[in-house]
């Protein structure tokens, strides 16, 4: 019995396999509305097998964007824009998600085919927000530092964007704290240099994204997963490394996050990053290195992947009636 296409729980919702879309940023929103593509998109990876089709960083608020064309759910209709697409993942047996996102200092860029340069006001740009005035990079703006007031319409945005993204018709909320995004830059010694509650020990770095998570946890209902996406580490001596990455990850599942990407602490995990092969990602599972299999890239080349690794780990799963003349004997 292969472990990969065995069911999975969490909390009320049940998924067909361990095969989850990772969220990745498709740059082809109208003013953070999805558009056709992200019909087809993630229509195409719901046909495809997965049991879990998480939508790119959504962002939570205008300024929180990446880039002018990022998704975006900071009113009711993105929500109502987004209900076709969650109920389309649904009707093909698979389940909707969305990752709740803020871009803090790494926004304001334009999308990577023109080389993700950070965009001036005149070319319809905006001045980020940070935990610190710290900028990314030698040619990124300065961004502003946040006062009490930023942070309490933050989590206010994130909060307002889960309800929504119920609402939507979404049955899994994500909330992004990896790569050096806001909510990472609070917690990395690299971009967090304040002197207040809210800087310095980890207890402090660590205090605003619980805040956001926890105030995330208590607007869900009961029977939603929540799930937390962070880096394990920074790559960069006096940065977040794995064992913060451990302890911030306790504190999650004590206020009720159901499952981390990429980290180990007693908690539901997802193994994510560069798994191509379904003997790898089968591997993964038996071993107890994860839960479940985060795959990004890999589904791009092919949105059918997981109906080939049911193939070659011999699982004979369901294919779509409409295609079920080319399903392989």
């Amino acid at each position: 019995m292969s472990i990969l296409f065995s069911r999975f729980r969490l909390r009320d919702v049940e998924f067909k396999n361990r095969i989850f879309l990772s969220p990745m940023c498709q740059y082809s929103s109208a003013d953070g509305m999805p558009t056709d593509w992200h019909l087809v998109h993630l229509g195409s990876h719901a046909v495809g097998g997965v049991s879990l089709v998480m939508v790119e960083a959504t962002a939570v608020s205008l300024e929180g964007r990446i880039s002018p064309w990022d998704s975006g759910i900071w009113t009711d209709q993105h929500a109502q824009a987004f209900k076709r697409i969650a109920a389309f993942i649904q009707e093909q047996g698979a389940v909707p998600g969305i990752q709740l996102a803020h871009a803090g200092r790494k926004a304001s860029t334009d999308v990577p085919w023109r080389g993700d340069k950070p965009l001036s006001i005149k070319q319809g740009g905006w001045q980020p927000l940070a935990p610190s005035p710290i900028a990314f990079a030698e040619d990124y703006p300065v961004p502003r530092e946040m006062t009490n007031e930023d942070l309490q319409e933050v989590v206010s945005q994130f909060v307002a964007g889960a309800r929504r993204g119920m609402e939507a018709g979404f049955r899994v909320i994500e909330i992004h704290m990896a790569h050096g995004y806001l909510l990472h830059e609070f917690l990395s010694p690299l971009s967090n240099h304040r002197t207040d509650q809210y800087g310095g020990s980890l207890q402090n770095r660590a205090r605003f994204p619980l805040l956001v998570a926890r105030s995330v946890r208590e607007t869900l209902p009961a029977e939603a997963p929540l799930l937390v996406r962070i880096s394990c580490t920074d790559w960069v001596d006096g940065g977040w490394d794995l064992p913060q990455s451990v302890e911030f990850s306790r504190w999650l599942k004590e206020i009720g996050i159901d499952l981390i990407d990429c980290s180990s602490s007693g908690i539901a995990t997802g193994a994510v990053g560069l798994i191509t092969d379904a003997v790898q990602a089968e591997q993964i599972l038996s071993s107890g290195q994860a839960d479940v299999i985060i795959i990004g890239r890999e589904l791009l080349r092919n949105p059918y992947w997981p109906l080939h690794a049911a193939k070659t780990l011999n699982v004979d799963v369901a294919w779509p009636s409409q295609y079920q003349r080319a399903k392989p004997h």
